[in-house]
C-alpha cells in the first residue's frame, strides 16, 4: 500500500512538472512577456490591474492583487490592483439584485478606466461571469487578458491576451496559473523599480 501510494505521488508530482516543461515553448513564453509588458506599460501610465475568478481562481486572483498591492519580492511602492473577489457584501448582493452572472461585470463597470488592465481568470474557460466582465471592460476601453487552460473555450474571443495554461487538467492548469503570476509580478517589480 505505501508504495503504490508513493507512486501515485510521485506521477502527480511528475504530470505538475511536465506542464510547467511546456511553459517553455514559444507561444506560452510569448503570452507570459506580453501579459508582463501589458501590466508595466499600465502601471507606467497611471492605471490598475482589476483581477477576478472563481473558486480557487478566486484565491489566485487575490494572491495576483495581493503580490501587486502589497510586495513580491522588493519593498516599492504600492501598486493599484483589486481582486473583485474579495468584498462577499458586494459579490452577494449582485448576486441576489442582478445574477451571479454579472458579480464580476457590475464590478468592472464601478472601477474601470480605459487603459487599465483586466484580467479574468477560469480554469475551463467558460464562466458565464468572467467572459461577461471582460465583455464589459472591452466595452470600457480596458485592456483584457484571459488566464485559462488548454481547452476550447469562449474566454479566447473574449479578451485582447490570452494565458492557456497547456493543460486540460484544472490543477495542473492552476499551477501553471501560479507559476506564471509569480513570474509577471517578478517581472513587473523588476522592470519597475530596479533588478534586485
Amino acid at each position: 500500500m505505501e508504495n503504490k501510494t508513493r507512486e501515485t505521488i510521485a506521477a502527480l508530482i511528475t504530470a505538475s512538472i511536465e506542464a510547467k516543461k511546456k511553459l517553455l515553448e514559444p507561444e506560452h513564453l510569448k503570452a507570459i512577456e506580453s501579459v508582463s509588458e501589458t501590466i508595466i506599460n499600465a502601471y507606467k501610465n497611471c492605471k490598475k490591474v482589476i483581477v477576478f475568478g472563481n473558486g480557487g481562481s478566486a484565491s489566485d486572483a487575490l494572491h495576483f492583487a495581493g503580490e501587486f498591492v502589497s510586495r513580491f519580492e522588493k519593498n516599492r511602492m504600492a501598486l493599484p490592483a483589486i481582486a473583485l473577489s474579495e468584498n462577499v457584501s458586494t459579490i452577494t448582493s449582485i448576486g441576489n439584485d442582478y445574477s451571479y452572472e454579472e458579480i464580476f461585470s457590475r464590478q468592472v463597470e464601478a472601477f474601470t478606466q480605459p487603459g487599465d488592465v483586466v484580467i479574468g481568470i477560469s480554469t475551463s474557460g467558460n464562466s458565464p461571469n468572467v467572459i461577461r466582465a471582460l465583455e464589459s471592460a472591452k466595452k470600457l476601453k480596458a485592456v483584457t487578458i484571459g488566464f485559462t487552460g488548454s481547452r476550447e473555450s469562449k474566454i479566447k474571443s473574449a479578451c485582447d491576451i490570452c494565458f492557456c495554461a497547456p493543460s486540460p487538467v484544472t490543477a495542473r492548469i492552476q499551477e501553471c496559473h501560479i507559476l506564471a503570476i509569480h513570474i509577471i509580478c517578478g517581472m513587473v517589480e523588476g522592470t519597475l523599480f530596479g533588478e534586485k
